[in-house]
């Protein structure tokens, strides 16, 4: 693999054929975290995409294995209709780590590193921050019986960007083995009301110009994606941990956004959440905020 420079002045992993044509997940995890480490593209996927999900979670937890941070959280999507018969399950999830989660104050801006030349999306979200560690072995969860492990729900933002700009286009196989192409979850101010609520209207703008409107059921939303990723560590032999935050999936769509674009993602009733992209660094560096005050990391949830 060798880096070299791109016409709009980013940088771009280039991969050598041994290493684009591997089936071997530590391959594959490999040329991914090499990317996102030096913050820079990938020219293609990094061996062949996983054809269904064993491989695929193969993959990603060979790359977590590799990442130098803590995951605090996770991402969840639903998997398309088209590729449900491929990879039969309603959702996938990724690692979401401790350098890009952050909790947004009153007034502040999110301040959030994509891969210039990949992929970089936003895509508003209720964001839930667990209760309490989840018994182990657990694989029976459902919408209806999660409640007690939300110790609090909030409107959020999920940040989707990639070193690979084709990630989404290969479907959720590839999906999944880069970190379910998760790279930042904000949080933002708490729906306090959530039990009393069936649903929120959400809109967001990219540069004030609107991009999608969208409405999210609680139970079957938030509360259905929590159960899914519960049942999903059980099975993969783990377990949701106290402050664990889970970004429960797109309300109006995923929206690309380019470096130096500001987003704001509208919850009718509950406030509202902003994103400013910035090109990420060696490492990537974690979601900060701007604001009238001095920037605040890595608050604890």
């Amino acid at each position: 693999m060798h880096p070299s420079a791109s016409a709009h002045g980013g940088r771009i992993l280039t991969l050598n054929h041994e290493t684009s044509n591997s089936c071997k997940p530590e391959d594959i995890a490999h040329g991914f975290i090499a990317a996102r480490a030096a913050g820079i593209a990938l020219d293609r996927y990094p061996g062949t995409p996983p054809a269904d999900l064993e491989t695929a979670y193969q993959v990603q937890a060979a790359a977590i294995a590799r990442w130098p941070d803590t995951i605090k959280g996770w991402k969840v999507a639903r998997v398309a209709p088209a590729f449900a018969a491929q990879f039969p399950e309603e959702r996938l999830i990724g690692p979401a780590f401790a350098r890009n989660i952050h909790r947004l104050d009153s007034g502040e801006v999110a301040q959030c590193p994509v891969f210039e030349g990949g992929f970089a999306a936003v895509e508003a979200e209720v964001v839930i921050v667990v209760a309490a560690d989840s018994p182990p072995g657990k694989v029976d969860w459902t919408a209806d019986s999660v409640g007690a492990f939300v110790k609090s729900m909030h409107i959020g933002v999920e940040v989707a960007s990639s070193p690979l700009a084709t990630l989404n286009d290969l479907g959720p196989g590839a999906v999944i083995s880069d970190f379910g192409n998760n790279w930042g979850v904000v949080v933002g101010p708490e729906i306090v009301n959530w039990r009393e609520l069936e649903a929120i209207d959400v809109e967001t703008f990219i540069d004030a110009q609107p991009v999608g409107r969208g409405k999210v059921a609680i139970e079957a939303g938030p509360l259905g994606a929590l159960a899914f990723t519960l049942n999903k560590r059980a099975k993969q032999g783990e377990n949701l941990r106290a402050g664990d935050v889970i970004s429960t999936g797109m309300i109006t769509g995923v929206h690309d956004i380019r470096i130096g674009q500001q987003s704001r993602h509208v919850f009718a009733g509950f406030g509202e959440v902003q994103v400013r992209t910035a090109r990420a660094g060696a490492v990537g560096a974690p979601c900060g905020v701007s604001s009238a005050a001095p920037p605040k990391q890595g608050q604890p949830l």
